[in-house]
């Protein structure tokens, strides 16, 4: 993830995504690290997305200062890959010449910061990621996608607002799908994939 060397990557070659629920499996190890905790999920708590109603809570605050205090913590740096993603990321990456970008609403947090770059290289290898931006936990990336405005990159997200922010900007968005966002109705030109296999079919099938 050395800035130094983006200058002479050819950007067509360049895929924007999202961290968590696109490339690591975040739901599961914050449930695990919930029930540690002493917190146990409601009925059909897969299908909601905010995680004061999905474990039950007093208050979305309540909800948003555990989320910080995850991200904040050890756990961070050890969450499982996504389904296939380290598969189809190689693939991408080693057979087609892809580097990615991710864009992840982590913590601030100097120590996640560098948590989450180690996950991401033991995960992915050293290569595959040539950037790493880390917003302020639950932040939108409308800011950080903005220097990416028409450019036409692959932007991979879970949350349907974060890729339809995307989209908006002339990104082509690709909506990975959980049980929160199974049903949501996407915008025209937007799809939607199970897995990694999805996007890396869609992304060589439409190569120039």
């Amino acid at each position: 993830m050395n800035k130094a060397r983006r200058k002479g990557n050819n950007m067509n070659k360049v895929i924007l995504t999202d961290a968590d629920g696109v490339l690591l499996n975040w739901e599961y190890a914050f449930t695990c690290w919930m029930e540690q905790h002493g917190h146990t999920q409601v009925e059909n708590a897969n299908f909601l997305y905010n995680i004061g109603q999905r474990f039950g809570l007093e208050s979305n605050n309540m909800g948003h200062r555990l989320v910080k205090q995850f991200n904040e913590s050890a756990a961070i740096g050890f969450l499982p890959a996504l389904r296939d993603a380290v598969y189809y990321v190689k693939r991408l990456h080693e057979e087609h010449g892809y580097t990615f970008r991710c864009i992840t609403s982590l913590s601030l947090d100097k120590n996640a910061y560098k948590l989450r770059k180690m996950n991401l290289e033991k995960l992915f290898g050293e290569t595959a990621f040539e950037e790493l931006v880390c917003l302020g936990t639950g932040a939108d990336k409308d800011e950080a996608l903005e220097q990416y405005r028409d450019s036409g990159l692959y932007w991979i997200e879970d949350k349907l607002s974060n890729a339809v922010c995307g989209q908006d900007l002339g990104l082509k968005a690709i909506l990975i799908e959980h049980g929160f966002n199974m049903n949501d109705e996407l915008p025209e030109g937007m799809i939607k994939v199970v897995n990694w296999k999805g996007i890396y079919d869609h992304v060589v099938a439409n190569e120039a």
